[in-house]
């Protein structure tokens, strides 16, 4: 009789358990991200952060973001996060979720500038890797300083950068047809100048080629094509480095990295075609002019914020 009664309420047990389990699985089968993407969750990353919009106008600016950020990377070296993180921060994301978002898109729009760049014999490879391995260590450091501070102060740090990039573009015009004289003490510089970018790098959502290529001109002799393909050939592995550990953290929007990444792997030839096209003055002007113009609307958004922040406390 009791062996009865304990198989009557092993059942019941059982029974329960497999109710409160299929209820679980019910709950968050019915949590899905919202907008045009939304359905399964991403199997591999999980869910993408939310908040951005989704819908067909929300995609038309990410190809458009994908066109411009092609165009730049190849103009300028640079990965394109400059322009990447305040447009998907304008589509909703946050700060943080867009800067390792921007870090993601940048891995095929670097590789693309890097081939364009190389066929022209336009990248020290060895300059290349020494900033690179500079750039691993930073860029770790970068993204776990990413999940931990507060998303004023990542707006504050984003409008600092902008303004020493564009005083250096505006006061220094490199030459054409110099080179990286390599050395020891070179080395160890373009090691550690690495590790500034890598950090600068996880932390905006920035590739490093708007600090890395003025850099190289300037204190290491690099002409201005040499600097921009050395950089986006030093900041495509230090992306995927730095993208594995924001994925990791949840932090970035999959499907629109790629959107973004793909289109502007697709412009970035034509934007090296207009760098070498134009004289080094004249491409430090233009993007002088592109950072200022960045600089105005990212300040804006950070006096904004700052406000919101004072009021609500």
């Amino acid at each position: 009789m009791v062996w009865g009664e304990m198989k009557k309420s092993d059942i019941s047990n059982i029974s329960n358990a497999e109710s409160v389990e299929r209820a679980e699985e019910s709950v968050r089968s019915s949590v899905q991200p919202s907008g045009k993407f939304g359905g399964k969750a991403d199997r591999l990353f999980g869910a993408d952060p939310a908040g951005l919009d989704e819908s067909a106008r929300g995609i038309a600016v990410l190809v458009i973001v994908g066109v411009a950020v092609g165009l730049l990377s190849g103009m300028f070296g640079i990965g394109g996060g400059t322009v990447i993180v305040p447009a998907l921060v304008w589509l909703g994301l946050t700060q943080r979720n867009a800067a390792a978002t921007s870090m993601l898109a940048i891995v095929p729009t670097s590789i693309s500038g890097v081939i364009s760049y190389a066929t022209c014999g336009n990248v020290d490879w060895l300059a290349a890797l020494l900033l690179f391995c500079g750039m691993f260590v930073g860029g770790q450091i970068g993204s776990w300083l990413l999940s931990r501070l507060p998303e004023l102060v990542l707006r504050w740090i984003f409008v600092v950068f902008l303004v020493f990039v564009v005083v250096n573009q505006i006061s220094f015009v490199p030459s054409r047809d110099q080179h990286i004289a390599m050395s020891a003490l070179t080395g160890v510089c373009l090691v550690l100048l690495g590790v500034v970018i890598g950090i600068l790098a996880g932390l905006l959502g920035i590739g490093g080629g708007a600090l890395a290529v003025p850099a190289l001109s300037m204190l290491f002799g690099a002409s201005d094509l040499i600097a921009r393909g050395t950089s986006l050939l030093a900041m495509f592995p230090n992306s995927i480095t730095t993208s594995v550990a924001n994925l990791k953290r949840r932090l970035v929007h999959v499907k629109a990295a790629l959107i973004i990444g793909l289109v502007a792997a697709v412009t970035a030839p034509f934007g090296t075609w207009i760098a070498g096209a134009v004289s080094p003055r004249v491409g430090s002007i233009l993007f002088a002019c592109y950072l200022c113009v960045l600089l105005i609307r990212s300040l804006f958004v950070a006096v904004k914020a700052t406000r919101s922040a004072r009021a609500s406390s």
